[in-house]
């Protein structure tokens, strides 16, 4: 289907364009990109209702701020398919999250008008203040650099340090809170009951409207009548708030909140901040999903719907026509409740994501002991080590690529004081459309290397549940247990808990001339491909290790005295993953086989569908076929010629 843009969207190719329109029609303008992300996320999927929130605020900072000269970054960029339309996107925007097409997120490669990558959240203060900061050291006091960031974003302590650096630097930086009370999920922690209260103010709310283009004006007199009117501004609202405003504590010149919906009010704001120096703030307030009735008042489960009819709401999905496995994630859900009615000691943390790890569901069973952090893996990490300490046992569930974020606390707080921290990671491996910034490419590698961790990863749900169970049994130390994103092969996945010996994994499948060493749920594209070699009269053996660290040495010493020929199997970076481990095995103890890693190379993989992205890698079923088929030629080539 043909997605048409409106009358005055289809002229825009470029914020110029923008500019050429005057101030009254940047409602329709408004009204034209809405409905055009509608009708293009209904018919293609993506993320959907960031974007809708902040139609407005979109396109008043394009029609003001001279993009991309001044800078402008996204934090995080769900919210950026707007910026992309009206920034020469527009009519290729059908390929977003399409592999080979447009990334989902702001990407420096992708557009001169994405000044920052952004796919994880609470970077963009950083990054917008090096960049004024720059702008000063070359001479660009003209530049504006504007970060725009949710309240779910800045919960994230890297945007707190951020806002302490940039207090005390001159550079003219402009931060937008989108205050929304969301992030994917609803917003949790006091910094929400602070924006609360400055939205709530009603004698506060009086009083900032005038303030805004008095500052403005004053400015424009000379440093000294600025000074002192910003003392006297401070003090009153100070007075009005009952207590002092978190953003001017820290030479933040504060100034809201403002409707995020009233495009024209948001473009004079913009204009009148543009003349002001220094380091400001501008709290808008916005309603997610906005414009669209349903993911107005349900706004988690339209963060990302997938394919919808835009008219009734309804969500495309396919109708299975036989039982079909449940997510990993959904089966850690379930699992964790029923071990913590077993286990009073177990508790389960999440930095923000309760619904895209399961985590709700324990919340919801037991709303005592199942932690929302906010947006804050640190946190959640050396949280998690307290917990620990005093006997609990905690799961503390990230995904692999947030997980990079709070490396220094799993060494520092979980592993040198062996506390038994479960720490669960989702969407381990390649992820899909979500692309770069979301692969769990490089946890077993980054993990391994850590003394004290047991390092494991379930091939199915019976084991994801066994794992589970068997990390939390008496002093087993920081386990990590590292799952993909997506649907298991296990129908029927509930059953008995079995404990799962540690460093002990399993043959598969008996053979001969090559063996398979698999690790995690990318196994099962192993069965698949032993399935179609021996319907050819080619029988390799396939082992499932379970475990990265420890390596099951036993099972090690049984394949390389037996086979000359070994292939390895991950869902995970080549350099220091599984595939490495093996060979520093191999080399240790003096074998002499030929191994051939099977994983994500040493490079940056794009975004597509999973099962694309394991061919472009190498190691879906033909990759895995055409590799043992080579293998098998090269021993019987060498047997003849010998």
């Amino acid at each position: 289907m043909q997605i048409e843009a409106g009358e005055l969207l289809s002229k825009i190719n470029q914020p110029a364009d923008l500019k050429s329109l005057g101030e009254l029609q940047l409602e329709q303008v408004a009204q034209e990109l809405r409905q055009y992300i509608i009708d293009m996320v209904s018919e293609n999927g993506g993320h959907f209702a960031a974007s809708l929130g902040v139609v407005e605020l979109t396109v008043a900072l394009h029609y003001v701020m001279n993009t991309p000269y001044d800078q402008l970054i996204w934090d995080v960029g769900h919210q950026a398919y707007g910026h992309k339309i009206l920034t020469g996107r527009r009519d290729s925007f059908e390929t977003n999250r399409v592999m080979g097409g447009l990334s989902g997120f702001p990407k420096r490669s992708e557009s001169e008008y994405d000044s920052f990558g952004v796919g994880h959240s609470s970077t963009s203060i950083s990054a917008a203040l090096g960049m004024a900061v720059a702008s000063q050291i070359k001479g660009e006091s003209d530049r504006q650099h504007i970060a725009v960031i949710g309240d779910g974003a800045m919960t994230g302590g890297m945007a707190f340090e951020a806002l302490n650096h940039a207090g005390i630097e001159k550079s003219n930086l402009l931060v937008i809170l989108n205050d929304n009370c969301m992030s994917i999920d609803p917003n949790v922690g006091a910094l929400k009951e602070y924006l609360t209260s400055i939205t709530t103010s009603k004698s506060y709310n009086r009083f900032r409207d005038d303030i805004a283009s008095l500052l403005a004006k004053i400015s424009e007199i000379g440093p000294d009548a600025f000074g002192i009117i910003k003392r006297w501004e401070k003090s009153i609202k100070g007075t009005l708030l009952k207590n002092a405003n978190l953003f001017e504590s820290l030479n933040f010149r504060y100034f809201g909140p403002v409707d995020g919906h009233d495009v024209i009010k948001l473009a004079k704001t913009l204009e009148d901040l543009k003349h002001i120096p220094g380091p400001k703030l501008l709290h808008v307030v916005t309603v997610k999903g906005k414009g669209y009735s349903l993911a107005e008042k349900d706004q988690t489960k339209w963060h990302a719907p997938g394919l919808f009819d835009k008219i009734t709401g309804e969500i495309k999905k396919s109708i299975p026509t036989k039982p079909e496995a449940p997510k990993f994630q959904d089966v850690f859900g379930h699992t964790l409740v029923e071990l913590a009615e077993q286990n009073k000691n177990i508790v389960g943390i999440t930095p923000a994501m309760p619904s895209g790890s399961s985590m709700n569901i324990m919340m919801k069973a037991m709303p005592d002991r199942a932690f929302d952090v906010g947006i804050a893996e640190q946190h959640a990490v050396t949280f998690s080590a307290g917990l620990a300490t005093q006997g609990l046992v905690p799961f503390c569930n990230i995904y692999s690529s947030f997980m990079q974020r709070a490396y220094d606390q799993v060494i520092h707080d979980v592993a040198l004081q062996n506390l038994n921290v479960v720490m669960c990671l989702d969407r381990a491996g390649v992820v899909g459309a979500d692309g770069p910034t979301h692969h769990g490419a490089y946890d077993i590698a980054f993990m391994r290397c850590i003394p004290g961790l047991t390092v494991s990863a379930p091939m199915n749900e019976e084991e994801l549940r066994n794992l589970m169970y068997t990390a939390q049994l008496k002093d087993q130390g920081p386990f990590v247990i590292r799952y993909p994103r997506g649907k298991g092969v296990m129908p029927d996945w509930k059953r008995p808990f079995q404990a799962l010996p540690i460093g002990k994994g399993r043959k598969i499948t008996d053979g001969e001339e090559v063996a398979i060493l698999s690790l995690g749920a990318i196994g099962n594209e192993a069965v698949k491909a032993c399935q179609l070699l021996q319907q050819e009269g080619i029988f390799p053996a396939h082992y499932d290790l379970r475990y990265a660290k420890p390596l099951d040495q036993e099972l090690l010493h049984e394949v390389f005295t037996k086979y000359k020929r070994v292939i390895t199997l991950e869902d995970g970076c080549l350099q220091g993953g599984v595939g490495s481990a093996i060979l520093e095995f191999m080399v240790d103890n003096n074998y002499h086989s030929q191994v051939k890693r099977l994983g994500i190379a040493d490079e940056i993989i794009e975004h597509g569908e999973q099962e694309v992205l394991w061919e472009v890698c190498g190691y879906d079923v033909q990759g895995i076929v055409k590799t043992v088929k080579n293998m098998t030629t090269a021993i019987r080539t060498d047997t003849m010629t010998g």
